[in-house]
């Protein structure tokens, strides 16, 4: 049975179906255009999910035909810029921001359960951070990924370039930021930036496949692994294989981990003519 969080009007909401946790971004006339209540239910949404025992996984995508376009620049406009007119950074919209990143952005990468992202059509600017900052990515052959930045004189928030940085290198990330490129589906698989390409009428049922593998799946173990591979940049060898150690023998002690050597010897046993 499905479980509807929020409202379907609202600038995002969520469901529980199955232990896949889905949010949807859901301006869809604005092509999913951040606003501030997509931001704060984003942030609401993923916290609520990752502490939720009937989620094993989250789907993060868009309504109608993309998944982000990012800042709404028609916002943007309509309030002098990005700066709302003002002669100098306020320091109180910084703080805002920042918080908004790390409870979004920052959310999907560290949170334990394994983030997919299913998009439909693009995904740009400071939506394109939504995407990278998910574990696994799912485009139909709409899917665009483009930085956006550039074109309109911002350097770049929501972690565009850090996640471009480890994702395709320091080379190509500076191609992509300062020339700012629309990558298609195919050129976006071919550089690992889609771990999947499939037609648009199967989007949401690959989707649901990969997610309820991942929420059926050791939940102890994928959060631990999640952790290792979000320290791995920032470690050497020896400091991750050290913190590696525990969090393996932890895994372990686990009810999944038993189950499945179990499985396996019994497996094993009836392929060498045991019971």
């Amino acid at each position: 049975m499905t479980r509807l969080l929020g409202d379907t009007n609202d600038d995002a909401f969520g469901t529980i179906d199955g232990g896949v946790g889905t949010i949807t971004l859901n301006r869809p006339a604005r092509r999913n255009a951040m606003s501030p209540e997509m931001l704060v239910r984003l942030g609401d949404l993923l916290h609520l999910m990752d502490a939720s025992d009937d989620v094993g996984c989250v789907v993060l995508t868009g309504s109608g035909n993309a998944f982000c376009s990012g800042g709404d620049v028609l916002d943007f406009n309509e309030r002098g810029g990005e700066g709302s007119g003002a002669s100098e950074v306020d320091s109180s919209q910084v703080a805002e921001q920042v918080a908004s990143q790390r409870a979004t952005v920052g959310k999907i990468y560290a949170m334990d359960t394994p983030v997919i992202a299913s998009l439909p059509g693009a995904a740009a600017g400071a939506g394109l951070g939504l995407a990278l900052a998910a574990d696994l990515r799912i485009g139909s052959p709409r899917a665009l990924l483009v930085t956006a930045f550039a074109s309109v004189g911002l350097s770049g928030d929501y972690g565009v370039a850090w996640f471009l940085h480890h994702l395709v290198g320091p080379a190509k990330a500076r191609e992509l930021l300062y020339l700012s490129p629309r990558l298609d589906a195919s050129a976006s698989l071919e550089l690992g930036l889609l771990n999947w390409v499939t037609e648009p009428d199967g989007l949401t049922e690959q989707t649901r496949d990969v997610a309820t593998s991942l929420a059926n799946g050791p939940r102890t173990a994928l959060a631990h692994m999640k952790r290792n591979l979000a320290e791995a940049p920032r470690s050497t060898l020896f400091d991750a294989m050290d913190a590696e150690v525990p969090r393996h023998k932890a895994c372990g002690l686990t009810q999944d981990h038993l189950r499945a050597i179990a499985a396996f010897a019994d497996k094993q046993g009836r392929g060498s003519g045991g019971r």
